[in-house]
């Protein structure tokens, strides 16, 4: 079978597509055959051995993210039959084992049925920005009336955060980088959008979801909370003098809210967005498209 693989850090010369053995099914696990996966800001990182800390060692296999067709259910049998459109987050760096394959071996627990109403390449954009946005609201603990900064709301994870934000009542805010994605970020509910952080008035909000590392510290009410998926910006910063609850989060394999993000988009409220897909033999030119930046939605990989 096909898989993209790199065998060293380095540039976009290192993705290639190579010949590799079939995974065996462990305990649990159930076989999908791809349809369609999606470049993350990860999996650049990775490739250009960015990343910090220990991860595996090339040669291994990259991706994150999955949207296919169940082979071989395995012992979910019950759960799931052969032929079931479904969608999962592989958490590639525990392993080296990622996605950008023609077949892969799930855990079970961490597979969901895909939405019904979307195609397998936009339900392929969702798993990785969609379990990140809904475990960072989860620990944010909004109510409904309370109102969100989400930094980086046209982002692929912001903005699933805000459309996830907005549909449970909160008020949500939104800071982005230029002035045209002002617009973009109003149309996925936003109902105020800046490009500028020192428009942000202090103290303003209950809590703020930061994407990207931006400086909206001030911008926090005292006794809120500030979740940051910011890796690269270094450790979170310690507001506990105006008791505010600062998580940098990670996010985690999630089959529950992958049925939930589902149904929400099958309901309507959730929508994908795919910028652009390029066949798997076009990958490196998939990766330079996705590094320079502007995009509107998500980069797909088709198999």
């Amino acid at each position: 079978m096909r898989a993209i693989r790199i065998d060293g850090f380095g540039g976009f010369d290192r993705l290639r597509v190579e010949d590799v053995s079939e995974p065996r099914l462990g305990i649990g696990d159930v076989l999908v055959r791809t349809i369609a996966s999606a470049i993350n800001p990860v999996d650049d990182k990775t490739r250009r051995g960015g990343i910090a800390g220990a991860m595996p060692a090339p040669p291994m296999v990259l991706g994150w993210d999955v949207a296919g067709v169940v082979l071989d259910p395995g012992a979910a049998m019950d759960d799931l039959r052969v032929g079931d459109r479904v969608f999962a987050m592989v958490p590639q760096l525990a392993t080296g084992h990622g996605t950008w394959a023609d077949l892969i071996a799930i855990p079970a627990h961490q597979v969901a049925r895909a939405p019904e109403g979307t195609s397998l390449v936009e339900a392929a954009t969702l798993p990785l920005p969609g379990l990140t946005a809904w475990q960072a609201l989860a620990g944010l603990e909004l109510r409904s009336g309370q109102r969100l900064l989400v930094a980086g709301g046209t982002g692929a994870v912001g903005g699933i955060a805000v459309q996830l934000a907005r549909h449970v009542g909160v008020e949500v805010h939104a800071l982005v980088s230029r002035p045209a994605q002002v617009a973009a970020v109003r149309a996925l509910g936003a109902e105020q959008a800046f490009d500028d952080p020192a428009a942000l008035e202090p103290g303003t909000y209950d809590a703020v979801f930061d994407t990207f590392g931006a400086p909206v510290l001030d911008a926090i009410a005292d006794g809120g909370r500030y979740t940051s998926v910011a890796t690269e910006a270094g450790p979170v910063p310690d507001l506990s003098h105006r008791k505010v609850r600062t998580t940098l989060h990670q996010v985690s394999p999630d089959a529950g809210a992958l049925a939930e993000i589902a149904r929400l988009v099958d309901a309507g409220a959730l929508r994908a967005r795919v910028h652009a897909a390029f066949p798997l033999h076009r990958v490196r030119e998939a990766h330079e498209h996705f590094a320079r930046g502007g995009l509107t939605g998500k980069i797909a990989l088709t198999f």
